[in-house]
């Protein structure tokens, strides 16, 4: 076995988020041909099968998604890197680092960064959209300014408030027959294909403690690890869910949310470094961030 190259790993992964050997060739500019070869080499000098092939397809395996997963880590290592050159660069002390879970790197993040270059028109602002403990990780070694995640994180270095705390509401495709209630029970949901979140994730969990209390177990069809997508699959009518309204924002209009009984409040949290370098923008964006948070979450439930 030899060690991968850089430029077969840059296939991989290309591969992996674009879906095909086509598009990762484009995005590499190079040809189909020698894009197949690199993935060909890299699987020959790594002794691994990183992908199954099915009907002219590739598919990755667990080992290849295992492999993906290492290398992206490393390549948003390398990223970061590149942004704390530029900021040197610049020499521009007006700068602000977010990081925001992958749910609320839609309307929610534009919204809010708009309303803080309005206040700071000539910070440099940078947003990655990682997982909460991506995000975590990263406040503690000072490598954001800022961060919304949805999971509690107690560190000595920073510390955590509520973004905002709204009941779970129940979203389901437009013309559903549950759209007649003004509520939606447990017991209402039972029998609907339900549309759940990553078995662990901090939002299903607070779901099946729900269900558990009222001695039920929805019938799950699907489930999705990124909100959006779960929006999405509900939108295209392949069922129902329970989500935080801020989380509906990119399928407003395409759904039908009703509120949801008992009442299941789900916080999403602001963290900082305790002795953040820039405290004036921090706060500042914190101050959007509500806003923005409210103004979503009001407009959505008045529809």
């Amino acid at each position: 076995m030899r060690a991968p190259n850089l430029r077969q790993i840059e296939a991989f992964k290309a591969v992996i988020e674009t879906g095909t050997v086509s598009r990762a060739a484009e995005l590499l500019h190079v040809s189909q041909p020698a894009a197949s070869k690199l993935l060909t080499h890299l699987e020959e000098d790594t002794g691994l099968q990183l992908f199954d092939r099915r009907r002219g397809r590739l598919v990755p395996t667990e080992r290849g998604m295992r492999l993906y997963e290492e290398i992206d880590r490393i390549f948003a290592g390398v990223k970061q890197i590149e942004r704390a050159v530029e900021s040197i660069r610049r020499e521009d002390n007006e700068r602000l680092l977010i990081g925001v879970m992958p749910g609320l790197a839609g309307p929610f993040i534009r919204q809010a960064v708009a309303g803080f270059l309005k206040r700071h028109p000539n910070a440099y602002v940078s947003v990655a959209a990682r997982s909460s403990q991506f995000i975590a990780d990263w406040l503690i070694a000072r490598q954001l300014d800022v961060g919304v995640i949805s999971m509690k994180v107690d560190h000595q270095h920073f510390e955590a408030e509520p973004l905002i705390s709204q009941p779970l509401v129940c979203a389901m495709p437009i013309g559903h027959r549950l759209a007649k209630k003004r509520k939606v029970t447990p017991a209402d949901l039972v029998e609907e294909r339900f549309i759940s979140f990553s078995p662990g994730s901090h939002t299903q969990l607070r779901i099946d403690a729900v269900f558990r209390k009222f001695g039920l177990t929805p019938t799950v069809g699907l489930d999705a690890s990124m909100a959006p997508t779960v929006c999405e699959l509900v939108a295209a009518g392949l069922g129902v869910t329970l989500v935080h309204p801020l989380l509906l924002e990119s399928v407003r209009g395409r759904v039908v949310v009703r509120p949801f009984d008992p009442p299941t409040p789900l916080d999403f949290l602001l963290c900082r470094p305790r002795e953040a370098r820039n405290m004036d923008l921090v706060d500042a964006f914190v101050d959007e961030t509500r806003k923005a948070a409210a103004e979503i979450s009001r407009n959505l439930l008045s529809d």
